[in-house]
């Protein structure tokens, strides 16, 4: 039997609306948390997407105190008084850290990371965290600290990963919008397998990580989730812009200034369908027929669709990811395997990635560096003939959440833990904005998503083409049967 509909209106607004409201003083902030709280309780002991929560009358403290900085007239910003729930992989100050380790079990961090710094101070309250994978590793989300974290949709399913609590608690409104990172489709597997919005921004948009972390081009990269894009801009409009202490961050926005650029017209606008990238990529029966149904909603707004496929070895591209993958996750984490008792506690994936980035001589890994940037110039040479590419946010549609991970496709076996979601590492490896959408449902009524990739730091075009895309075709207003 399905849980109780919410029968609270303040959840089932959209964030722009709540934020307008809270501002308006229609609603309190302890009413909204007092809100968001109850459908977590409503929710999430199906779906366990938000794990460690924070102490009710705590919370409810921190919200008494934003209403009475607004009662003297004082907003901290468009978060002000949204409950949030951080990630489960970067520091937050004062909760438990797990990074779904048990080598980390009950860690409390004694800072934020910057984006978390930012929200907090921007408004939000942190009622707990959202699940992830250990690491972050893999695009389903379960680990031995806080076990599965399971669909909005059909909780019998994988949530996706690794932001997949992230992706439940906004598609169950327990959340009115939520942070990811993504490094291999950590914001848009799980936004593809939950019907909701996931932005991958591009390198430097947003800070992520401490900040003290490393000074390297890294591929992870922070962005929002939520129900439609104008939610997204919004969180955006909070995590991104420069900070001095991580220099890759770029200044094109300053903190708290990004919007969503207005309506447009969309004639002729060039859209280059890649599709399964001529046969290399594997899909499951549906879903490229569910994503290609799903651009018909672009053809309607007056873009142009067109089959379109990169002079670019695949194969190729392929392992020199998985070699820049694996020489980053052993950089940061060769400490751990080396103490024989913590390498007992890591995942057999975990295990694999390090090994084969310590194995990894140094010239292999300038190659693979060489293979990313011809990569890129590849793309750039494509986006001469498109102003945006799309191509299927998932291979798969959500598959059993006791699985730990798809092993083949359409007859086809993935030869590591992480093949099955190679449709995301185009726009990784070349650092560009990848907007996962909602493409609709498959045959056995599962969701589906598009990614929309856009040139390099073009994140607000895509938002804005996504948002047009959305208005076409109404995802945003179709509903988990859970919520009913």
């Amino acid at each position: 039997m399905a849980p109780s509909p919410s029968t609270d209106p303040i959840t089932e607004l959209d964030a722009v609306a709540l934020s307008r409201a809270i501002h308006a003083r229609e609603v309190s902030c302890v009413e909204v948390l007092d809100a968001f709280l109850g459908q977590i309780g409503r929710h999430n002991p199906r779906v366990n997407a938000i794990v460690a929560p924070v102490e009710r009358d705590t919370l409810r403290a921190q919200a008494a105190g934003l209403d009475a900085e607004l009662a003297r007239g004082a907003s901290r910003g468009p978060l002000h008084g949204f409950p949030q729930a951080p990630k489960d992989i970067s520091p937050a100050a004062g909760m438990v850290t797990t990074k779904g380790s048990p080598i980390f079990a009950g860690q409390v961090s004694e800072a934020d990371a910057v984006i978390f710094e930012r929200m907090r101070a921007g408004g939000a309250v942190f009622v707990g965290r959202t699940n992830s994978p250990e690491f972050g590793l893999g695009g389903h989300t379960y680990n031995p600290i806080y076990g599965t974290t399971r669909n909005a949709f059909d909780p019998a399913r994988s949530a996706g990963g690794s932001s997949g609590g992230a992706a439940v608690a906004v598609a169950l409104r327990m959340l009115p919008v939520a942070d990811g990172s993504d490094m291999m489709g950590s914001l848009r597997t799980p936004a593809a397998f939950n019907h909701v919005y996931g932005l991958r921004t591009s390198v430097g948009c947003v800070p992520h990580g401490p900040g003290d972390e490393v000074f390297f081009q890294q591929f992870s990269v922070a962005g929002p989730m939520a129900r439609n894009v104008p939610d997204l801009a919004l969180l955006l409009s909070v995590q991104a812009g420069f900070d001095a202490r991580l220099p890759l961050t770029h200044r094109a926005e300053a903190p708290g200034t990004f919007t969503l650029p207005p309506e447009r017209d969309w004639a002729g606008v060039r859209i280059g369908w890649l599709g399964n990238l001529g046969g290399h990529l594997p899909t499951e029966a549906g879903v490229l027929d569910t994503c290609a149904q799903a651009l018909t909603h672009l053809r309607t707004l007056g873009c142009t669709v067109d089959a379109a496929l990169p002079e670019f070895d695949l194969e190729r591209l392929w392992h020199a990811w998985i070699d820049l993958r694996s020489f980053s996750v052993a950089g940061a984490n060769a400490a751990l395997y080396h103490d024989p008792a913590r390498r007992a506690l890591l995942k057999p994936e975990a295990v694999w990635e390090i090994e084969r980035g310590l194995a990894l001589p140094g010239t292999r890994v300038y190659e693979a560096l060489c293979e990313r940037s011809a990569w890129y110039q590849a793309l750039r040479t494509l986006f001469e003939r498109f102003d945006y590419l799309v191509l299927p946010a998932a291979q798969v549609f959500p598959f059993d959440a006791d699985w730990d991970w798809p092993h083949a496709i359409d007859g086809r076996d993935m030869d590591t833990y992480h093949r099955w979601m190679q449709t995301v590492v185009p726009a990784t490896m070349a650092g560009l904005p990848a907007l996962a959408a909602p493409a609709g449902f498959g045959p056995q009524g599962l969701p589906a998503g598009i990614q929309i990739i856009g040139p390099a730091q073009a994140d607000a075009a895509v938002l804005q083409l996504g948002h047009a895309y959305d208005q076409a075709g109404g995802f945003s207003r179709v509903r988990s049967p859970w919520l009913d």
